[in-house]
């Protein structure tokens, strides 16, 4: 049996500002619906790198002192691709907030009024992951029915 398979590496990061809130992004992408920013990691690309200037390009922020807070990962068996997002947090930023890019509109709230907004598929979820320290893995495992079960670990 191989071990070796194709994967995809991309980030998220959660952005918090002094007043509690978080920085939040209305995807209009394949992925849409309200996530965190964060995009692919490129060739030659360290992690950390990655999701700096992933953040930069749709917010307009530079973010420094980024947590790897935890992963989220499935294996995809149709297109025989395991996606791993790489989840980030950090408190540290500068720079002025752009209002909306090519992702979306970009915009501060309530960590908990997230879960009243129309989000993107499976975010609500992995949102765990990102606020509790017990936490560090969102994993979806394929049960062979067409359905996908989420492990928090």
């Amino acid at each position: 049996m191989s071990r070796e398979t194709n994967t995809v590496l991309t980030n998220m990061c959660m952005i918090e500002n002094e007043k509690g809130e978080v920085l939040v992004q209305d995807r209009i992408g394949k992925w849409h619906g309200i996530a965190f920013p964060g995009g692919h990691v490129e060739k030659n690309e360290s992690f950390g790198a990655s999701v700096i200037r992933e953040v930069k390009e749709e917010t307009g922020l530079t973010i420094s002192n980024v947590k790897l807070c935890g992963v989220k990962d499935w294996y995809d068996e149709k297109e025989d691709v395991r996606h791993i997002i790489l989840l980030y947090k950090t408190k540290d930023y500068d720079g002025e907030l752009l209002n909306e890019t090519y992702e979306g509109k970009v915009f501060w709230t309530k960590f908990e009024n997230i879960c009243k907004m129309k989000t993107a598929e499976n975010f609500i979820e992995s949102l765990e992951v990102f606020k509790n320290d017990n936490y560090n893995e969102f994993y979806f495992e394929n049960t062979n029915t067409n359905h996908w079960k989420t492990n928090i670990l």
